[in-house]
């Protein structure tokens, strides 16, 4: 994950560098989505891993509970993150096709808030 999210911030800078979007036609423009895409996905991923991690070991050693906090795993992480990295995807698709207002976002966060309601009762 961490080597295809490197790919991806790679291509973005080259392909941002050297195009302009009328020029690159909509399949350039598909591809630039998927490795923004890609690019939410891997650093996410660990941002929530790392955190998940972080905040277990800050709970314990402060609190003594019944039930200890448990980390996320990789792979839980992977699967938040993966519902996460559509957001900004699908924000900026919204704003690229009209205006961007605040239902939009309501309706984005709401998707957010549900698909991550979604993984957390699929992965226990």
């Amino acid at each position: 994950m961490f080597i295809a999210s490197v790919i991806a911030a790679i291509l973005l800078v080259v392909i941002f560098q050297t195009t302009v979007p009328a020029a690159i036609g909509p399949l350039g423009i598909l591809f630039v989505f998927v490795l923004m895409y890609m690019l939410t996905l891997g650093v996410l991923t660990f941002l929530i891993f790392g955190l998940g991690n972080l905040f277990q070991r800050f709970i314990t050693s402060l609190l003594v509970v019944k039930k200890p906090f448990q980390a996320l795993s990789l792979t839980r992480s992977y699967y938040f993150s993966s519902v996460i990295s559509l957001a900004p995807v699908m924000l900026i698709g919204i704003h690229s096709v009209g205006e961007l207002g605040f239902y939009d976002v309501l309706l984005v966060a709401i998707f957010v808030a549900i698909s991550c309601v979604y993984v957390a009762k699929r992965t226990q």
